[in-house]
């Protein structure tokens, strides 16, 4: 595809070293109390440390992951 649109910058081609992280709960911010069965998350923090801790469990099962920005 000749005219595809890609974004770039310095340094792109590093790939990055990061160490998988633990997730916690925290009883007192979290809402599984009124459901059980819920597969929803929210997660606190820096997107990238908090993507590579759901990697390993979640990879190719997550539908959407909405990051907010800074």
């Amino acid at each position: 595809m000749p005219n595809k649109l890609e974004l770039t910058w310095v340094g792109k081609e590093k790939e990055l070293k990061v160490e998988p992280r633990i997730l916690i709960e925290n009883p007192d911010l979290s809402n599984t109390a009124q459901d059980k069965n819920t597969e929803n998350i929210i997660i606190h923090g820096d997107n990238l440390l908090a993507l590579k801790a759901l990697e390993s469990k979640y990879a190719g099962q997550v539908k959407c992951i909405y990051i907010d920005p800074p």
